[in-house]
């Protein structure tokens, strides 16, 4: 946690009262975890760790040998930085600035050294052929993979979520550990090899990572309630919608451990978040007594899978 800044007291008096404003001088701290990974003969990923919220950090700044290159927003913690020469070493530091104007001082430096360039290479690496993930704790998961080949070589691997690249290593690489993740939600992750062309393959295998819930993060991300009931050609849904803040419009169903279909309400028919039965009735054409197994999950408004719901079974009814 950040430790409370001495304040420069700013007061105003008038009719007898007294009212001060104070100012922040305390710089935040510079940010901690650089890495720096070329991605091609020409780029250079580099990436750091968010800075803890009580520091206030509004941007970071990337800077080469000293001079700035890159200035994103608080919620970016890694950057290409593009437009590099072949076969040269570069050092990175980056620093945090907050609301008020101050800035950190520099991180570690991390240095990285770019592949000599490769002409008229338009072959992409090939996918990498297997992914596995775990949790690591509510807010971590670690990742592998099979490596992947190029006619030319690969120089890096990215994992993406969500379609959006968040993590970048080295062609040595078959492992990482990303961090920053919520509690208690389903990520979904896949990794593509690059070469030095920054051609990249296409995705290999998805993997799928729930983390678990952490003590005192408030309302979990699962449906609650669930219940399923099955009547002459239809099944009866009920849950409470998970407390995410807004309401909930999308959740995705579940039967006999595969996804079958996703559940939508239009605008004026969702409950509010967490205060109300949700209810949903699913037309069926399998033959009665055939077994079911449900379970579902909320879309999150970050885009994510929140946590499945309890499971339940039940047999179709003729």
């Amino acid at each position: 946690m950040r430790r409370t800044a001495p304040l420069l007291a700013l007061c105003l008096t008038a009719a007898g009262l007294t009212a001060c404003s104070s100012a922040d001088t305390r710089p935040p701290a510079a940010p901690a975890g650089i890495t720096a990974q070329a991605g091609s003969a020409t780029s250079v990923h580099v990436m750091w760790q968010a800075a803890a919220p009580a520091d206030g950090v509004t941007n970071y700044q990337v800077f080469q040998a000293g001079r700035l290159v890159r200035e994103l927003p608080a919620d970016r913690t890694m950057v290409d930085v593009t437009g590099l020469a072949p076969q040269t070493a570069y050092v990175f530091t980056v620093r945090a600035r907050d609301a008020a104007g101050n800035t950190s001082g520099p991180s570690a430096s991390a240095a990285a050294t770019t592949p000599a360039a490769k002409a008229e290479d338009h072959q992409a690496p090939t996918a990498p052929a297997r992914t596995t993930g775990r949790a690591d704790g509510p807010r971590a998961a670690t990742l592998s993979w099979a490596a992947a080949s190029d006619d030319t070589g690969v120089t890096a691997y990215d994992v993406y979520q969500g379609g959006i690249r968040i993590h970048t290593t080295g062609p040595g690489e078959s492992a990482t550990t990303l961090t920053g993740l919520q509690p208690d939600t389903v990520y979904t992750f896949t990794v593509r090899a690059r070469d030095g062309a920054d051609n990249s393959s296409p995705d290999g295998p998805a993997v799928e990572v729930t983390t678990p819930p952490s003590a005192g993060q408030g309302p979990g991300t699962a449906p609650t309630e669930f219940t399923a009931t099955a009547s002459p050609g239809a099944v009866t849904l009920t849950w409470t919608a998970p407390d995410t803040g807004r309401p909930t419009a999308e959740y995705e169903l579940h039967v006999n451990a595969k996804p079958v279909t996703v559940i939508q309400f239009g605008a004026g028919a969702v409950p509010p978040s967490g205060a109300a039965r949700v209810e949903y009735r699913l037309t069926v054409t399998e033959p009665a007594g055939t077994p079911w197994s449900l379970k579902l999950r909320a879309r999150l408004p970050d885009g994510n899978w929140g946590a499945f719901s309890a499971e339940r079974s039940i047999v179709l009814a003729p």
